[in-house]
């Protein structure tokens, strides 16, 4: 396919991202969404090389086509993108985009505006709900400026009205798809409904909350998104979903009293994150719970008949226009308009990069011997296995670039392609604390082309911790271990903690408002908070990232207080005075920073978390490939070139046969299996 297509980056609503026609995309659904992670550049979590935002505000595509419908003007096919993570989710819909779809639609010649004002009506391809969206034509054209305001867009532009007809039920077949209007899950009452956008609604104040909280200050909430994510899986399942730890919808919103009687205040979750300002989708949904009786949402007086509701959210307010039919349980919301705007950005072609499509291909098969080399060699193996390797290897990582897996990776990839005559690409695929890079090179093709930069996250704690859809023994040939590096503990700078006794007196005092920053649920920054936390009965609060470097950049700016990162991943930013080590969670000083006493110095005893490093490939891979594998990384590792890049930050360079790889994942799994269900006990350790 060609790897530059059309494209029109537009504002819809609060939202912004790329605009296609159908026909500019690939036909094959899996090719297409692998264009849309490159357009959108969703491998990085800021999205540093394609057109995102790094928020999944700005990680929405459109897709545009005339419809199929005969009641129907336009289809449109609504995709979230990943942030971080190479994922596509087709599965929602999204209102503010859907502001932008006619103004698209109408400069790409799909439909013939009207003199004043164009009114089409669009087939919401996700949910199957049909809208009716008018917009300013003036002389046949369509216009972006104009009077309109919408909250959480600087400006003025032209009004965009849109008018859902038939978004209740859409995607689960009811508007109550539990078939009551409130539910109890884990002693919390939420309101299920399915209105424009599956949502799990719960009154903020029973949660402890006030419902008026920024939405730095509920992210930052960890105990809050935890429970509320728990609450979202089960809510999901009541709904018909089925398991919903992948999806983003139900979407979880918060709800609590307005400024009057017809006004509501909603914090809505996108689902992990607070949205800044609130989708369109979801203010339908929240209104719908609004009008109707029977809600943990719903106004004091229900009333019949059409009026305006206010959706109010942190950037601002939406105000939709509810038409409602019928009193108590008959009532019905027969339709619900609300205003947009939108604007054309740029237009123009997207390049899309070369490592987004290239995905392992099926090892192939040896090609027949000629007759002649047949006659002339008869006791050939017809059966010989192809040479190895016959194109480039993919080194996978777990994690976003800048941390310390990143790292290693890269310092041993270069040299691995030297030795074995083929390029040696690094492929950061981070999300869902590494299972998403797991669950790809296990289930990849075993010929040694495609390879995992694991650790002692994806392949001891998080399998020890939950249940994976990977065995981290069964779905590997482990290939080679690569070197160790202790864990520290650093302090944010401005924190003010110079030492572990100033640390542990401040706890003493009260822990309100310490937290930790880990890489992740399951990996070893958490892992060594929650035993920190556990040795010195401290309530410290737990904020995991998408990735160490991320934990890193929020603990350097005072988001958090505290961090367990690896020495490899913290050891310049240390000498740079951008972290403050207190200590070293192992069982010796470190050499690099010699003055650092360890935890057990310190006085907190049984905190020991050496991380390592090793490559694996997927199971069933050739034993003469894993061979060769190996003895490529070993003698790699003992060039004095790529042994001091590795070692100047921390890490001990130190390999192995495939054997002795695979007793070190064994025996790590048993020992950090036996550390949860101590901590479990304690309420320390808990899946994501």
């Amino acid at each position: 396919m060609s790897k530059t297509l059309p494209c029109v980056l537009m504002r819809a609503g609060t939202s912004r991202g790329p605009f296609f026609l159908r026909e500019w995309l690939p036909e094959d659904v899996e090719t297409r969404d692998q264009v849309l992670i490159g357009a959108i550049g969703a491998s990085d979590p800021l999205q540093l090389d394609g057109v995102g935002g790094g928020s999944t505000l700005n990680s929405k595509v459109a897709i545009v086509s005339r419809s199929s419908r005969p009641d129907c003007d336009l289809d449109y096919l609504f995709a979230q993108v990943g942030v971080g993570q190479r994922s596509v989710d087709t599965r929602p819909n999204c209102g503010n985009m859907l502001s932008g779809v006619l103004p698209f639609a109408l400069e790409q010649g799909l439909i013939e505006a009207d003199e004043g004002t164009t009114t089409a009506r669009i087939y919401n391809v996700n949910t199957g709900a049909r809208i009716e969206v008018t917009v300013q034509t003036p002389g046949r054209r369509i216009t972006y400026e104009g009077d309109a305001r919408i909250d959480g867009v600087a400006g003025t532009a032209a009004p965009i009205h849109l008018n859902f007809l038939d978004a209740w039920g859409a995607v689960t077949g009811s508007v109550f798809p539990t078939g009551r209007r409130i539910d109890r899950i884990d002693g919390v009452e939420v309101s299920c409904i399915d209105a424009a956008m599956p949502l799990m609604m719960v009154r903020a104040a029973d949660l402890g909350l006030n419902g008026r909280e920024s939405p730095s200050e509920l992210d930052a909430n960890t105990a809050l998104l935890e429970r509320l994510e728990a609450l979202r899986r089960t809510a999901g399942a009541l709904m018909g979903l089925g398991d919903v730890a992948d999806s983003v919808v139900p979407k979880p919103v918060l709800v609590s009293a307005g400024e009057g009687e017809d006004s509501i205040t909603s914090r809505y979750f996108t689902p992990r994150r607070c949205h800044a300002s609130h989708a369109v989708t979801g203010a339908i949904g929240v209104a719908t719970a609004f009008a109707l009786p029977g809600t943990v949402a719903s106004r004091a007086r229900p009333r019949a008949g059409t009026g305006n509701v206010t959706v109010l959210h942190p950037s601002g307010r939406i105000d939709i226009e509810v038409e409602v039919e019928g009193e108590g349980e008959a009532a019905t919301v027969r339709r619900a308009a609300l205003l947009r705007t939108a604007r054309k950005i740029m237009q123009g072609e997207l390049s899309i990069p070369d490592y987004v499509l290239s995905r392992p291909a099926p090892a192939s098969a040896p090609a027949s011997a000629p007759a002649s080399a047949s006659a002339s060699a008869p006791d050939a193996a017809p059966d010989a296995a192809p040479a190895f390797p016959a194109r480039p290897i993919r080194i996978v990582v777990p994690t976003v670039a800048g941390g310390g897996n990143d790292a290693m990776a890269r310092a041993i990839g270069a040299a691995l392609g030297r030795r074995l005559g083929q390029p040696v690409i690094v492929d950061n695929r981070a999300g869902a604390n590494g299972s998403i890079a797991a669950e790809y090179v296990a289930g990849s093709p075993p010929d040694g082309h495609t390879l995992m930069l694991g650790y002692i996250a994806t392949h001891a704690m998080n399998p020890a911790l939950q249940q994976l859809r990977y065995d981290p023994v069964a779905d590997f040939a482990p290939v080679g271990l690569v070197g160790y590096s202790p864990t520290l503990l650093v302090a944010a700078p401005g924190a003010g903690i110079a030492s572990v006794g100033e640390l542990l007196a401040r706890l003493r005092a009260g822990p309100q408002g310490l937290r930790y920053a880990s890489a992740g649920i399951g990996t070893a920054p958490h892992f060594a908070g929650a035993m920190f936390a556990l040795r010195t009965q401290a309530a410290l609060q737990h904020r995991p990232f998408d990735g160490a470097a991320h934990a890193v950049d929020a603990t350097m700016s005072g988001q958090v207080q505290l961090m367990f990162p690896s020495l490899f991943t913290s050891a310049r930013l240390i000498k740079s005075g951008k972290l403050r080590a207190l200590a070293v969670a192992g069982p010796q000083r470190s050499a690099i920073l010699p003055e650092v006493p360890t935890l057990a110095e310190a006085g907190v005893e049984g905190v020991d978390v050496t991380q390592w490093y090793a490559l694996f490939a997927p199971a069933g891979t050739p034993d003469a490939v894993v061979e060769r594998l190996n003895a490529a990384l070993r003698a790699v590792l003992a060039e004095p070139e790529v042994a001091a890049r590795i070692e100047q930050d921390g890490a001990r360079v130190q390999g192995g046969t495939p054997e002795e790889l695979r007793a070190l994942v064994r025996a790590e799994l048993e020992k950090w299996r036996g550390v949860v269900r101590a901590a479990k006990e304690k309420g320390e350790l808990a899946p994501a």
